[in-house]
């Protein structure tokens, strides 16, 4: 294969492939790291590239191949960790001045995982200071940009993962979500992401930047299997972590070809009432008919949601989560935080200890509302966000005609279910006039990541995503 088709390959073909002795983990390995060195100036998708060590481990996973050991299930397959993940011997800034020197000596237990699956690690991927914005931008150095247009942003906060991938410098990307962190990036980026149900992946329970109590790791792919693959690997029970679910994951490969036929499925296109771009409503309606085509049931799901409610439960715990961590910081670190993140920790330290209370409250009748949802549907599309891809700095003020927030307008369809727990992907499902990737939001029932993968296996026949190049690549 050339570089081109490698640097583009799903991971699961790349893993065969060295297996089979065709493809060498040490040139493949240095492949991205020349891809990395050749793009990385532009978009800025990696805050750290950890040449040395990735090439270490892809000469020690080659040497395991020629001997003929047992190889893991993602055997020299270059991976990259988003930079709020713990990695031994690798910078771990967590997009924050306050770490730009921190060399951690243990990785934390999903990049455990990751590396005991055999991937070689290429380094730390851009996020905002401590994953708090949907877009990445931090005091660290530029903006992480998009791919399809650098003028643009690549989301957040996993824009790095999905930036970097989109662009072909990486197979495969550890992103985490805990108000679309992954979602909103595969968005604007045209790629793959899906968020696992809450407690599905371990997590730190202790740690700088918050315990987030919303987030949830998991994977940004080219391809459905790879997900179900990288998913597997981040899945299952771990002591360090009294909130994950203690049964083990079912087998979500086993699940990709189940189809959709006989599923009964809801679509909106805003919830009721948010914003939403007309062209990216006009796309993701066209993309939800595909369900029908094979075989399922789509009908439109009503809404009678507050969601300015919703998004002011989710705030209060989200922004307190935060205060927390960092309430009580010296002037002398604050100073050193991005102000937006600055101005989340002074207005949370302003809120009575009721109205953290009643959000609480609120969440349950919140999980309460999600759940009587799923009663009568299997799965629901929305758009995965309401716009497109926007300019770096300029969050939208309005859409649609409609004046929204610029911290929470861009994205009114995630952030309710990292409360509720669900599980959600978003698939690659066209693009704008602009040439721009829109993503069409697959949310599932709790535990039911087999069945959101096998419906964006079914969308991934029909309507491949996996051709197109974006120009900064």
């Amino acid at each position: 294969m050339s570089d081109s088709d490698l640097t583009f390959a799903p991971a699961w073909k790349l893993r065969q492939l060295i297996g089979e002795k065709r493809v060498s983990p040490v040139e493949l390995t240095e492949l991205f790291l020349r891809r990395i060195e050749e793009l990385n100036p532009t978009l800025n998708a990696y805050l750290t590239v950890a040449a040395d060590q990735a090439l270490e481990s892809a000469r020690e996973a080659e040497a395991a191949v020629q001997r003929g050991d047992s190889l893991g299930p993602l055997h020299g397959v270059p991976i990259s960790i988003k930079d709020l993940a713990t990695t031994k011997g690798i910078r771990t800034t967590r997009g924050s001045l306050l770490f730009k020197d921190f060399i951690p000596d243990e990785d934390e237990v999903q990049v455990q995982r990751i590396r005991g699956a055999g991937a070689v690690i290429l380094g730390k991927t851009n996020t905002p200071e401590f994953g708090h914005l949907g877009t990445s931008e931090n005091l660290l150095g530029d903006a992480c940009r998009n791919p399809w247009d650098s003028t643009r942003t690549s989301g957040g906060s996993s824009g790095g993962a999905a930036a970097g991938l989109a662009s072909g410098m990486h197979p495969l990307a550890h992103g985490s979500d805990g108000g679309g962190s992954i979602r909103i990036p595969a968005s604007m980026c045209g790629v793959y992401g899906i968020k696992p149900t809450q407690g599905r992946v371990p997590k730190p329970y202790h740690g700088p930047g918050g315990w987030g109590m919303f987030g949830q790791s998991g994977p940004i792919t080219h391809t459905v299997r790879d997900a179900a693959i990288l998913l597997q690997v981040l899945a299952g029970p771990d002591p360090s972590d009294p909130t994950c679910l203690q049964e083990s994951p079912p087998d979500f490969a086993a699940s990709l070809d189940d189809g959709v036929k006989g599923l009964r499925i809801g679509w909106s296109p805003d919830l009721g009432s948010v914003a939403v771009d007309p062209e990216v409503s006009r796309v993701t309606q066209e993309a939800a008919q595909v369900f029908g085509e094979h075989g399922a049931v789509v009908e439109e799901a009503g809404f009678t949601w507050d969601h300015e409610e919703i998004r002011e439960t989710f705030k209060t715990l989200f922004f307190s989560d935060y205060a927390a961590a960092f309430g009580e910081a010296p002037a002398a670190r604050v100073e050193q935080m991005t102000p937006t993140f600055q101005a989340i920790i002074e207005q949370a330290r302003q809120w009575p200890v009721s109205r953290l209370a009643l959000a609480l409250r609120e969440l349950e009748w919140h999980r309460g509302r999600v759940a009587e949802l799923f009663r009568g549907f299997d799965l629901l599309l929305t758009p995965t966000l309401a716009t497109t891809a926007f300019p770096v700095g300029q969050r939208p003020e309005v859409i649609d005609g409609k004046a929204v927030d610029p911290f929470w307008g861009f994205n009114p369809f995630n952030f309710p279910f990292n409360m509720s727990g669900n599980t959600a992907a978003s698939v690659p499902c066209g693009f704008s006039e602009k040439g721009l990737p829109i993503g069409l939001h697959i949310v599932g029932r709790k535990g039911a990541e087999a069945t959101v993968l096998a419906a964006s296996a079914v969308f991934e026949a029909a309507r491949p995503w996996a051709g197109r190049r974006p120009p900064v690549s």
